[in-house]
C-alpha cells in the first residue's frame, strides 16, 4: 500500500473505518445520488455503480437461463433446512457465475419471502414458505445461510428479507391497512423476521406495500424499534418498487414526495426503487428534503453507511481477497442434481389407499393415463429464471416407464369462434417465424417485456382454426393454435398466435367470453360454463381481452382488440375435454389426473383468489376420469391449497410447482424409486366457509392458521403420507437451567427406506389467555432404514414456551403444566408429556397505575387499530363500514352520534385490578363520537361523549366519573369515528 492509496482501499483495516474514509470523500450531490436502487458510479474515486436488487426466490430470475428450483411454498414443504441451504448455495453461486459476464446481474438478492401464508386465498402465496412462523425462520435461516456463504467476513450474495411486515393481500395491497394487535405482531408476524435476522445471515429486509395499523410499512416506527435490535450488524433496508411514491400518491399519508422521502429515509429506508433506472426523481426529493430542513447530512450518512456496508461485505473492495470472486459453476451436473432432489422432496402425498407406489418393473404391463390441462406443463412463475431444462409430468412418465405404456389426454376444449359474417377466426401460417421464449436474454424489469410483432395478427376465413381453450376459472380463458403458441395481444392491438406461455406483469393471453349485452356482469363471469351448459347466447358472444380490457373486433387489417366496434362471436365446440378424458381414462390400468394452476393466472401477485375450489373446468375432467376408471389418482401441482373432496379418489398428492425437474421428480416419487416425504406447511381447509376474510389479520381473535382453528381441516398442517410405516417412542423430556431437553425414538416398520419427518409441538395446558391449540417447537427430516430406529434429541430454549404480555410489553414464560406432542402432522400425535415450567405468574391488570394501551385488548368485535401519530403508537377505531347494533355495545341506536349509521366496536380487557376504589376515568381520544364502559359484560357505567376534534391526529382528554373495586372484565363501546389511543383510572 502507497501512501496515495486511500484508507478505504486497505484491506488491512476494519471494514468500519475503511466506510468511514470513504463516506469523508463523497461529496453530498455523490452520497444522496447512492440512495437510489441504481446508484451511479464515484469515478473519481473508482467506485463502481451499484444496484439494489436481484430477484432469486428459487433461483436467479429474470436475467435469462438459470437452473429453477421448485418455488418456495414447495421449498417449505421438504421440511428440510439442509437442503433448503444447499439451494441457496447453488443460487447464489450461479448469481456470482451470471454476474461475471453480465454486471446487470445484481449481488444484493432480494430474497427469501418470510410473510407468513396465514391466508391460503393470497395470490402470492407460492413466494412464502408456511403459515407457521418457527418453519418459516427454520427454512429462511437455511436459505439466507446458504445464500450468504460460510466466509466469516466475505459474502457469496447479501440477501434482504421480503416483505416486512404482515402483508398477505393483493387487493388493494397500496392502500390496505393490516390491523395487527400486539399479541399477534410478536407471537406472529415479527417472529418469522427475527429468528432469521438473529442467526446473521440476512443483509437487510423490504418493507411491504401495505400499511400496519394505520400507518405505512416505508415510514414504519418496528424498523428501529424492533428489526435494527436485532443484530448488532448494519442492514440494508430497501424500499418496495414505487412505494415511495404511493406514500403520496395513492396513500396520501404525506402531502409532498419531499415529506413522504425524508419520513422513510428517517425510519430506516436505504435505498430507493421508484422509477426504474431513473434518479433523478428521487434525487431531487431527497435534495428538496435537505433544503427544507426534513432531512440532515446525518440522515443522508446513516443511510450510505448502510449501503456501503453491504458493498465491503460483498467483496466489491477487495476483490482479490473476495473467496467468490472466481465462482463459476452454472448448470452444473451438481445443481440439476439438486434442483430434482428438491422436486422429489417437495412432494407431499395427501391420500393413499394402496395404489401408489405404480408398478415399473420390467415385463409389467400396466398401462398408465396421465391426464389434466398440467399433465404436459413445466410452468414458471414471475419470479423463475428461464429454464435451461425442462421435464414435465408426462415426459417424466414417458422416461420412467416408457412412451409405449403412458397415454396422453390434454383435457382442452376444441374450439372454433365463428364471426358475425359466418367467417372463422384463423391463424395465419408463420413457418418461417423464430422460436422465442419470453425473457430469455433477461431484463432489468421484465415488466417492460413486450409482446412479438414480427408474426402475422389473426384473420378470418370459411373454415378457421381449432383452438384449444382451457378456462383457469372465474371465466378467465386462454386460446392456444394448434402450434402450441398462446393468443396474445401486443402494443399495436392485434391478436397473434404468439406468446410460448401466458406470461408477463400484466398478462396479454388471457380472455372472457362475454354473452353480448351483459356489460361486464356477473352473467359474463360464468358465461363459458353457462355456454357449455346451455348452449350458445341468443344474441352471441363478446370476446373480450383482460390485459387491455378491449374487446376482439375484425378489422380489414387482420384481427385485434378495440375501444368500439366488437365482433359478435359465435363459439362452436370441436370437442369436449372430458370426452377425451374419459376415453384415455378408460382404456387405462391407473389415471393420474394432472390439475392445478398457472401461476401467472387468477392468483398471482397483484390479484388475489377468490376461492379454494378447483376452477370447473378442472373438476369436470377429474370426475371424468373418476367416472371412467376407479383406479384414478389426482397430482395437485399448484402454488396454493384447493378444497377438492377425495373420497373417491384412490390417491391425491400435492406438489408446488416444482421447476426444471418437475416432471422428472414426479415420476420416480410415483414409481415408487423415491418414498415421498414432503409435508404441508399450510393448512388445506376443506372449504371457503373455513375462512376468515382476507384482510383479517388477526389469528388469534379469529382463529387462523392450525394455531388457532377449531374445525376439522381438509388436510392438516404438517401433514403427508410414506410408503412405508414409522413409529414412535420412548419420548423423555427433562429440564435444564434454561432449556427443555427432549429425545424421542423414530423407527421404521415398514419395508421400504424412507424419510421421516418428525414434529414437536407444544401447548399450554392453563393458559390465563388464549394460546395455540399446538404450537411446532421443532421437526427434523431423517432418512430412516427398514427395521432401523434414530434418536432424535431437541434442546428448547425457555423462549420457546413464551408469549406476548400485552400489560407488561414483554415476553414471558407464564408458569404452569406445557404438554408436549410428538408426531407426523399437527393432528397426529403419537407420543405426549407434560412438563411443568416455572415463570413469572400471572396477576390482574395494574389498571390504577399502567393504565390501558387502547391496542392492549384481548378481545375485539368491529375494531381495527390505527396509527396514533404519523410517527409511532396506536389507537383503535371501529373499522371502516362497521355499521349496525347488535345490542353489545350498549346504545339504544336512536341518537344522532350513535345511531343505527355509526360505526361501532367493542373492546374487552380481562382481568382489571381497580384497587379498593376507582372514582375517576381519563380517556385520550381524537374523532368525534362517545364511548360507554362497562364490568363483566353488564350494564354502562360510564359514557364519555368525544366533541369533534380539528382531525385524527388532535387527541383531546376527556374525563368521568367512573366507580369500581376489585377485579372485572372491562368493555368498553365505541361509537362513530372515535380513536382511543389510551385509558386511565383514579381513585
Amino acid at each position: 500500500m502507497t501512501a496515495q492509496t486511500p484508507l478505504f482501499r486497505d484491506s488491512q483495516l476494519p471494514f468500519a473505518k475503511r466506510i468511514d474514509d470513504l463516506l469523508s470523500r463523497l461529496t453530498l450531490e455523490e452520497r444522496v445520488a447512492m440512495l437510489h436502487q441504481f446508484g451511479p458510479a464515484v469515478e473519481r474515486l473508482g467506485v463502481a455503480a451499484f444496484r439494489t436488487g436481484q430477484e432469486a426466490l428459487h433461483g436467479v430470475a429474470w436475467m435469462g437461463p438459470a437452473t429453477v428450483f421448485p418455488q418456495a411454498v414447495g421449498l417449505g414443504a421438504t421440511w428440510n433446512d439442509e437442503l433448503v441451504r444447499r439451494v441457496g448455495e447453488a443460487v447464489s453461486t450461479e448469481t456470482r457465475a451470471m454476474r461475471s459476464r453480465d454486471d446487470r446481474v445484481g449481488l444484493n438478492v432480494w430474497a427469501p419471502t418470510v410473510n407468513l401464508l396465514r391466508h391460503p386465498l393470497w395470490g402470492r402465496n407460492e413466494e412464502g414458505y408456511s403459515e407457521d412462523p418457527k418453519l418459516t425462520s427454520a427454512i429462511a435461516t437455511a436459505y439466507t445461510r446458504g445464500l450468504r456463504g460460510d466466509h466469516p467476513a466475505y459474502w457469496r450474495t447479501a440477501p434482504v428479507l421480503k416483505h416486512w411486515l404482515a402483508h398477505n393481500n393483493e387487493t388493494d395491497r397500496a392502500t390496505a391497512s393490516s390491523s395487527v394487535r400486539p399479541r399477534v405482531l410478536h407471537e406472529y408476524d415479527l417472529r418469522a423476521f427475527r429468528e432469521t435476522v438473529e442467526a446473521g445471515t440476512v443483509a437487510g429486509v423490504m418493507p411491504a406495500y401495505n400499511l400496519v395499523n394505520g400507518r405505512p410499512n416505508h415510514v414504519s416506527p418496528y424498523l428501529r424499534e424492533h428489526l435494527r435490535t436485532w443484530t448488532d450488524q448494519d442492514l440494508l433496508v430497501c424500499s418496495d418498487a414505487g412505494a415511495p411514491s404511493n406514500l403520496v400518491d395513492s396513500e396520501h399519508y404525506f402531502d409532498t414526495h419531499e415529506e413522504a422521502t425524508a419520513a422513510s429515509l428517517v425510519a430506516g429506508v436505504d435505498s430507493f426503487t421508484d422509477h426504474g433506472t431513473d434518479s433523478s426523481q428521487i434525487v431531487e426529493r431527497l435534495q428538496g428534503a435537505l433544503d427544507q430542513g426534513l432531512l440532515t447530512e446525518s440522515d443522508i450518512d446513516a443511510a450510505v453507511r448502510r449501503q456501503l456496508a453491504v458493498r465491503f461485505r460483498l467483496g466489491e473492495f477487495d476483490p482479490r481477497l473476495d473467496p467468490y470472486a472466481g465462482a463459476l459453476d452454472f448448470d452444473t451436473p451438481a445443481h440439476r442434481a439438486l434442483a430434482r432432489e428438491a422436486a422429489e422432496q417437495a412432494i407431499v402425498l395427501l391420500k393413499n389407499d394402496g395404489l401408489l407406489p405404480l408398478p415399473g418393473l420390467p415385463g409389467q404391463d400396466t398401462r398408465i393415463a396421465v391426464v389434466g390441462l398440467l399433465a404436459d406443463e413445466c410452468k414458471l412463475d414471475w419470479y423463475s429464471g428461464t429454464l435451461i431444462h425442462r421435464s414435465t409430468p408426462l415426459e417424466g412418465l414417458y422416461e420412467r416407464f416408457g412412451a409405449d405404456r403412458v397415454d396422453f389426454a390434454e383435457g382442452v376444449d376444441r374450439v372454433r369462434i365463428k364471426t358475425a359474417a359466418g367467417t372463422y377466426l384463423s391463424v395465419p401460417s408463420a413457418d418461417d417465424a423464430t422460436d422465442e421464449v419470453r425473457g430469455a436474454e433477461g431484463a432489468l424489469d421484465p415488466a417492460l417485456l413486450a409482446g412479438r410483432t414480427d408474426l402475422p395478427p389473426l384473420t378470418t376465413d370459411t373454415t378457421g382454426t381449432e383452438l384449444a381453450l382451457i378456462d383457469w376459472g372465474g371465466g378467465v380463458l386462454t386460446l392456444r393454435a394448434p402450434d402450441g403458441r398462446y393468443l396474445s395481444v401486443a402494443d399495436d392491438g392485434f391478436v397473434r398466435a404468439s406468446a410460448d406461455q401466458p406470461g408477463g406483469w400484466v398478462i396479454q393471453e388471457t380472455f372472457r367470453l362475454e354473452p353480448h349485452g351483459s356489460h361486464g356482469s356477473h352473467e359474463s363471469q360464468e358465461s363459458y360454463e353457462s355456454h357449455r351448459s346451455h348452449g350458445s347466447h341468443a344474441g352471441g358472444h363478446l370476446l373480450k381481452h383482460v390485459g387491455t380490457g378491449r374487446y376482439v373486433s375484425v378489422t380489414a387489417d387482420g384481427v385485434k382488440v378495440a375501444a368500439e366496434n366488437p365482433e359478435v362471436l359465435e363459439l362452436e365446440i370441436t370437442e369436449r375435454g372430458e370426452d377425451t378424458v374419459a376415453r384415455t381414462a378408460a382404456a387405462a390400468d391407473v389415471v393420474l389426473v394432472v390439475a392445478g394452476n398457472d401461476p401467472h393466472i387468477n392468483g398471482r401477485e397483484t390479484e388475489d383468489r377468490t376461492t379454494l375450489a378447483l376452477p370447473a373446468h378442472q373438476q369436470r375432467l377429474l370426475e371424468a376420469a373418476r367416472a371412467a376408471n376407479p383406479r384414478t389418482a389426482l397430482v395437485i401441482t399448484s402454488s396454493y391449497p384447493y378444497a377438492t373432496d377425495p373420497t373417491d379418489l384412490s390417491a391425491v398428492l400435492w406438489t408446488a410447482h416444482g421447476g426444471q425437474a418437475a416432471g422428472a421428480a414426479l415420476a420416480r416419487v410415483l414409481a415408487g424409486d423415491v418414498s415421498p416425504a414432503g409435508r404441508l406447511p399450510q393448512t388445506w381447509y376443506a372449504s371457503d366457509a373455513d375462512l376468515p376474510d382476507l384482510l383479517d389479520y388477526d389469528v388469534i381473535g379469529s382463529r387462523q392458521t392450525y394455531l388457532y382453528f377449531e374445525g376439522t381441516p381438509l388436510f392438516p398442517f404438517g401433514h403427508g403420507l410414506s410408503y412405508s410405516s414409522f413409529e414412535y417412542g420412548n419420548l423423555v423430556a427433562h429440564m435444564g437451567e434454561n432449556s427443555v431437553h427432549v429425545t424421542f425414538t423414530v423407527t421404521n416398520t415398514g419395508s421400504t427406506p424412507a424419510d421421516e419427518v418428525a414434529q414437536l409441538y407444544s401447548r399450554a395446558v392453563t393458559p390465563s389467555v388464549s394460546r395455540p391449540r399446538r404450537e411446532l417447537l421443532a421437526h427434523r427430516r431423517v432418512h430412516v432404514l427398514p427395521g432401523a430406529s434414530t434418536e432424535l434429541t431437541f434442546e428448547l430454549p425457555l423462549s420457546a414456551f413464551e408469549f406476548w404480555d400485552v400489560v407488561h410489553g414483554i415476553r414471558r414464560v407464564e408458569p404452569g403444566p406445557y404438554e408436549l406432542l410428538v408426531g407426523a402432522s399437527s393432528e397426529d400425535v403419537r407420543l405426549r408429556a407434560t412438563i411443568e415450567l416455572d415463570g413469572t405468574p400471572t396477576t390482574p391488570r395494574p389498571v390504577l397505575e399502567l393504565g390501558l394501551n387502547a391496542a392492549d385488548f384481548d378481545e375485539q368485535r368491529g375494531a381495527e387499530i390505527v396509527d396514533r401519530t404519523k410517527l409511532s403508537g396506536d389507537a383503535v377505531t371501529p373499522a371502516h363500514g362497521n355499521h349496525g347494533n347488535d345490542g353489545t355495545d350498549g346504545t339504544d341506536g336512536t341518537d344522532g352520534t350513535h345511531g343505527p349509521h355509526a360505526n361501532t366496536a367493542e373492546l374487552v380487557y380481562r382481568s382489571c385490578d381497580f384497587g379498593p376504589a376507582t372514582g375517576t376515568v381519563t380517556v385520550e381520544v381524537s374523532g368525534e363520537g362517545s364511548l360507554e364502559l362497562a364490568l363483566d359484560g353488564g350494564p354502562v357505567i360510564a359514557r364519555l361523549d368525544v366533541p369533534a376534534t380539528r382531525g385524527p391526529y388532535d387527541y383531546t382528554t376527556v374525563v368521568t366519573p367512573f366507580s369500581a373495586t376489585g377485579v372485572h372484565d372491562l368493555h368498553i363501546g365505541l361509537g362513530g369515528p372515535v380513536r382511543l389511543a389510551h385509558v386511565g383510572f383514579s381513585g
